[in-house]
């Protein structure tokens, strides 16, 4: 068997173990997957838990993007809303380390090392813990993840515009933000071979078209105009955001910051001894390994490339009018992970020093816990 397919399934396995195949309740994607078999975009809305837009005509409406719920529509067409939205996202998971084994052989990473690697983006970041509840928006990331690292392996592989920007488009049809990747993705295709750039380019440019061309569709039956105001129109209506205006703000960087970088669990006084609050847990404490991806060093183009996407995914996130809210580490971090562990790939392509083993089991191990508290304390 090939090795990444070994990987993805190993993934799968754990994933699947440490979850239990247990259904979530928020399955905003099922009910949009049923919604669309039924020919229209609102959804049959069960009650206040379901997060959902309600607009003009009385109806509710599914804000996130809906890539999930169109892979969805296959079991929900056989299993209506009985369908487990979290199988989806176990499966999800197990693709992206399959995809992430693949990328870390093209950058000719030691099999040892790329396994550390591998194990460090299922269980060091949050995506192991967003795979394993399943809910709406931890879906979205986990899809985001996946589509991301295909794109990575297309563009480090056989390069073919058309499938880079196919699997960029279910990304950012995923998690809106990941558009911000798809300049990069543009200078990689174009770079070293300019010989090669009109055509891929062209393929690129038509399936994104393409896709806008849906999106346009898909708003105008939502909203009733081309541009996507859910997000906007949600934040408008939310009691953590403002009557007026953009969700993004640059008042909201200085809570990010401490989100991202500072906040730590709570210490207890007896058993389990800390407990990771709804808001978080900061990166230093969670994801340490991402370190490594400092130390990429060659080749300069995949570096420059992957820092300046990992950057201008995150800056969203940092302007963000909230964190996250409920979860475990900060899952917003998904958004530009994938480039900081291509990046780690790059970095230990010839030696990984004691302390990065140290700080990779480390990440592993916290990764682990927080999903086995959220099951055990949260979602019992």
């Amino acid at each position: 068997m090939k090795p990444a397919y070994a990987a993805g399934l190993a993934a799968l396995a754990v994933t699947a173990l440490v979850s239990h195949l247990r259904a979530t309740p928020y399955n905003n994607f099922v009910l949009l997957a049923q919604a669309l078999l039924q020919g229209h975009t609102w959804i049959n809305w069960p009650g206040p838990y379901i997060d959902a837009l309600q607009y003009t005509d009385h109806r509710y409406y599914i804000i996130e993007a809906p890539l999930p719920a169109l892979l969805l529509i296959p079991y929900v067409a056989v299993a209506g809303l009985q369908a487990n939205q979290t199988l989806l996202a176990i499966v999800l998971a197990g693709i992206t380390v399959g995809a992430a084994w693949e990328l870390g052989e093209r950058f000719e990473l030691p099999p040892a090392h790329n396994a550390w690697i591998c194990a460090f983006l299922l269980c060091g970041t949050d995506l192991l813990w967003c795979a394993v509840l399943g809910d709406v928006w931890f879906l979205a990331h986990v899809s985001a993840v996946c589509f991301t690292m295909l794109a990575l392996v297309e563009l480090a592989g056989k390069r073919r515009g058309w499938l880079v920007a196919l699997w960029a488009a279910c990304a950012v049809e995923s998690r809106f933000s990941m558009i911000a990747a798809v300049p990069v993705y543009m200078y990689l295709l174009a770079v070293p071979s300019p010989q090669r750039m009109a055509r891929q380019l062209g393929s690129f440019a038509a399936v994104l078209a393409g896709v806008a061309v849906l999106w346009v569709l898909y708003n105008q039956a939502r909203w009733g105009t081309w541009n996507d105001i859910g997000y906007t129109t949600w934040y408008h209506q939310d009691q953590a955001g403002l009557p007026t205006g953009s969700p993004f703000r640059l008042s909201y960087l200085p809570n990010q910051l401490w989100s991202f970088f500072v906040q730590m669990p709570t210490a207890l006084p007896e058993y389990p001894w800390l407990r990771p609050e709804f808001s978080g847990v900061a990166l230093t404490w969670t994801s340490p390994a991402l370190l490594l991806a400092f130390f990429a060093r060659s080749p300069l183009r995949w570096v420059v490339a992957l820092w300046i996407a990992a950057l201008l995914t995150a800056a969203p996130n940092f302007l963000y009018y909230v964190n996250g809210y409920a979860q475990f580490g900060m899952r917003h971090a998904l958004d530009f992970e994938p480039f900081l562990v291509a990046l780690m790939m790059l970095a230990v392509r010839t030696r990984l020093a004691w302390w990065g083993y140290a700080l990779l089991a480390y990440s592993i191990a916290v990764g682990f816990w927080g999903s086995w508290y959220w099951l055990t304390y949260v979602r019992a």
